[in-house]
C-alpha cells in the first residue's frame, strides 16, 4: 500500500471520528457505560488518539508525546471542543509522519511485536489503521444507541 494510500485513509477516518464525536446529542452521551458497554465513545476517542500519537508520532516520528494510557480509559466529561482538538493534532502528527518516510523506512521491521508476529512499518500501519476503524465502528453504535 503506498503512503498515499495510507495518508488518505487515516485522514479520512480521524475526520470520521470527528463527526461522530460531534454528532452526539448531549456532550454528557459521550460518556455513559451501562452494562457490558465497558468503554464509552469519549473514552475509545482519547484511546485511539492516545494510540496513534504514541505508535506513529512517538515511535515512527520521534516526537517527544508521552502516552497515558490509563488516562484514555478513565478520564471523564471532557469537553467535546477538546476531544475535536486532540483528533486534529493527532491527524497533523499522522499524516505529517508517514508523509516523512521513505520506500525504505516503510519496510524496516517494526520495533513493536504484535500478536507474536514481526511487522514491518507498512503492515504495522495498516493494523493501526485497522485497530482505529474498530474503535471508530464501536463509537459510531454507541452513539447511535443513545442518540434515540
Amino acid at each position: 500500500m503506498s503512503k498515499q494510500a495510507l495518508m488518505f485513509l487515516f485522514e479520512r477516518d480521524l475526520e470520521q471520528l470527528t463527526k461522530e464525536i460531534s454528532a452526539y446529542s448531549e456532550e454528557s452521551a459521550l460518556w455513559v457505560i451501562d452494562g457490558d458497554i465497558r468503554n464509552s465513545g469519549g473514552n475509545l476517542c482519547l484511546h485511539i488518539c492516545g494510540n496513534l500519537q504514541h505508535f506513529v508520532g512517538k515511535m515512527l516520528g520521534n516526537s517527544d508525546y508521552v502516552r497515558q494510557r490509563e488516562q484514555e480509559f478513565s478520564d471523564k466529561d471532557v469537553p467535546t471542543t477538546t476531544l475535536v482538538a486532540l483528533i486534529e493534532t493527532t491527524k497533523k502528527v499522522v499524516l505529517e509522519t508517514i508523509d516523512s518516510l521513505s520506500a525504505e523506512d516503510m519496510k524496516k521491521k517494526e520495533p513493536v511485536e504484535f500478536y507474536k508476529k514481526d511487522m514491518d512499518v507498512e503492515q504495522f500501519l495498516i493494523h493501526l489503521f485497522g485497530h482505529m476503524s474498530y474503535h471508530l465502528g464501536q463509537i459510531n453504535y454507541h452513539r447511535r444507541l443513545l442518540n434515540n
